[in-house]
């Protein structure tokens, strides 16, 4: 009897211990390494085979534990469906991503580099897409209008208005594109590069200010817009905070080049009565949205602006900045150099 009794214990504790180690398995596999979305280049050389792949990809930083995948590839039976190539591969990965794209083939040869500028619109971004001939510029646009129908999981577009689209949060950067990627993939990579680069110190003061993310995006399109340099960005943004609180326009040139679809080096008093929500002149407070998609030095100045004695600037030609005081200042350097 007792001895039936300690061989049903053992079975038990067997079972249990390879429950454990099965749900530890699974959940070893499916981690990432990091949750830093930084892309690194892979190589799988000709002839090399699952120890040798599984190695180097702990070696390099992208799994935690090279016994894993190889026990996850000999289960699947994928060890001689592993392809030599050079591949794109990103920390944040799962082993069963990794072997997806190990297994498919998706080498660096079948992507295109693309290089999205820092304040381009959401139609400039199309434009280029569809001269680079990845999509057509009418597909991309519609997917940015249609993204609440997507499944992309960010905190930052939770509480965005039902009406706006992704301007703004399509973060500026170079990026390798699959040939058959969807517009959907490509937002998604364009998103995915955004959170990364508002890091938790910078959402941490932004809510210590009392303020969203969409109004600092906001604020960082216009300033992306408006001048060139990080500490300029940072004074303007400044000076926009202050008029906000005094309850002035913002009255920005960027919002009325916008409206009308055109940059001037001087817009007539007509351009600045153009009727729209856009239009800074006009109406107090913050446009609906962004107007481009800034980049994180305009984020940054956003976030941290410079309190200054200036109340107004205006831009010059080889773009430098002239900061001003009062209105009459302000009047003189424009009747000085703006042309």
């Amino acid at each position: 009897m007792f001895k039936r009794l300690f061989v049903a214990i053992i079975i038990l504790i067997c079972g249990l211990t390879a429950i454990v180690g099965w749900f530890y398995f699974e959940r070893q596999i499916n981690s990432s390494i990091s949750q830093n979305s930084k892309e690194k280049i892979f190589v799988v050389k000709k002839g090399e085979g699952v120890k040798k792949i599984a190695d180097n990809l702990e070696e390099s930083g992208l799994i935690l534990n090279s016994f894993n995948f190889k026990i996850y590839v000999w289960q699947k039976k994928l060890e001689k469906k592993l392809q030599a190539g050079k591949y794109l591969l990103r920390e944040n990965m799962t082993i069963p991503e990794i072997i997806e794209i190990l297994t498919k083939g998706k080498v660096i040869s079948n992507q295109k580099k693309i290089t999205i500028i820092e304040g381009w619109k959401i139609k400039e971004i199309g434009d280029y897409l569809q001269e680079s001939k990845i999509i057509s510029a009418k597909e991309f646009e519609i997917a940015t209008k249609n993204w609440r129908g997507r499944n992309y999981q960010y905190d930052f577009l939770k509480n965005l208005p039902e009406e706006v689209n992704l301007e703004g949060f399509l973060f500026p950067d170079t990026y390798f594109i699959y040939e058959d990627a969807s517009a959907e993939d490509i937002i998604d990579k364009m998103l995915k590069n955004f959170d990364k680069h508002l890091t938790k110190e910078m959402r941490q003061e932004i809510d210590r200010q009392n303020k969203s993310i969409f109004e600092i995006i906001i604020m960082a399109s216009l300033l992306e817009k408006e001048v060139r340099t990080d500490e300029d960005k940072k004074i303007v943004a400044g000076i926009f905070y202050k008029r906000i609180k005094e309850g002035k326009p913002l009255e920005s040139c960027a919002t009325t080049a916008y409206i009308l679809g055109k940059e001037k080096r001087q817009y007539s008093y007509e351009d600045t009565r153009v009727e729209s929500p856009y239009n800074t002149y006009l109406y107090k407070g913050f446009p609906p949205g962004p107007i481009c998609n800034p980049g994180e030095s305009s984020i940054r100045a956003a976030i941290w602006p410079k309190d200054s004695e200036y109340n107004y600037f205006l831009s010059k030609n080889d773009g430098q900045t002239i900061f001003s005081k009062t209105l009459e200042e302000h009047n003189l350097a424009k009747a000085k150099w703006v042309k």
